[in-house]
């Protein structure tokens, strides 16, 4: 495989999300590297930052391991009951099927980056963490459901755990 121009990688920006999240991951984007090259068993995606940004809603994957390593500025790793502050090069990892919800944020004034590696698996089911929302991959298309499993049809209360009534 010859070396992979990263900039032939089409810059994506926002998220597969439905409003109301979309609109939140303002200041995303990244370049699918695995797709580049023609990988089908894992991605490899660079995903940009802009100050204040998020990477993503809280979640976590049933199927699917994750490895991510920041890779410019400094990033925020958000997950279950903790917060902690990522430099370039430190690393983080989730295994599939462990509930740990987590996602980077940019609270810097700079731009910054990381590199995200995860299995690809046909049927995957992402669970979110502070929204009642899953993601199921399954064909190619995302399908959205309520954590019950009911199809999604829009926030039920936009309120994070622990502050909803």
């Amino acid at each position: 495989m010859p070396r992979l121009d990263i900039d032939s990688a089409k810059l994506l920006t926002g998220s597969v999300y439905p409003e109301p999240y979309a609109s939140q991951m303002a200041g995303r984007s990244s370049r699918r590297l695995g797709q580049l090259a023609g990988l089908t068993q894992f991605g490899v995606n660079i995903v940009y930052l802009e100050p204040g940004a998020p990477a993503s809603l809280r979640h976590w994957h049933l199927k699917e391991d994750e490895f991510a390593i920041v890779l410019t500025g400094e990033l925020v790793l958000v997950e279950e009951g903790s917060e902690t502050l990522m430099r370039v090069g430190d690393c983080a990892a989730w295994k599939a099927g462990v509930v740990n919800a987590h996602r980077f944020e940019n609270r810097s004034s700079s731009p910054a980056s990381f590199l995200v590696v995860g299995t690809s698996h046909p049927e995957e089911v992402a669970t979110y963490g502070d929204v009642d929302m899953m993601i199921h991959k399954a064909g190619g298309k995302p399908r959205f459901t309520y954590h019950d499993g009911s199809d999604w049809s829009g926030p039920r209360d936009l309120a994070p755990k622990g502050e909803q009534e």
